[in-house]
């Protein structure tokens, strides 16, 4: 199990960057790495609420942790405490036992000197199955996706 932890700055306020944790429509367009898009089954955002999101490879030569070309994970929100943190468990849909287990995600957002958002976004318990460098090209992938939602004037 191995953890990855980025530091993430974003030029929007901590409310802008809070609300794209919580909204499903959010989450499907930035919390999904290039190459792929996002299907949101369920997501209840609040403490205890249920969340299921599938991510499909565009590329048809792409191995899917779940089915062939798809990584489908569920989860539940642990901890929201507005404009600061969310947390919130997650794990695969899988039968493969390398890639089970359940993983945690962190998003702790403070102030930044320049009126943005320092975001801090920590994975834990990844599974041995997937590589940490995978793991954290992905992630700085979407929070780029991230940025680009929350800067953009059309989600104030």
């Amino acid at each position: 199990m191995s953890t990855t932890r980025i530091h993430h700055h974003v030029k929007a306020p901590r409310s802008r960057v809070y609300h794209a944790l919580i909204d499903a429509r959010a989450v499907a367009t930035w919390m999904v790495p290039d190459g792929m898009t996002s299907h949101v089954h369920a997501f209840d955002p609040r403490e205890g609420g249920a969340f299921r999101i599938s991510l499909t490879y565009d590329a048809p030569t792409e191995a899917g942790k779940t089915t062939a070309h798809t990584d489908t994970h569920h989860g539940r929100f642990v901890k929201l405490v507005p404009d600061e943190q969310v947390i919130e468990t997650t794990e695969f849909e899988t039968s493969d036992p390398a890639l089970r287990g359940e993983m945690i995600i962190t998003f702790t957002l403070s102030d930044a000197q320049d009126g943005g958002t320092d975001l801090l976004a920590v994975h834990e318990g990844l599974p041995s199955g997937v590589s940490s460098s995978d793991n954290e090209l992905g992630w700085r992938m979407s929070l780029a996706k991230l940025s680009r939602y929350v800067e953009s004037p059309a989600s104030a």
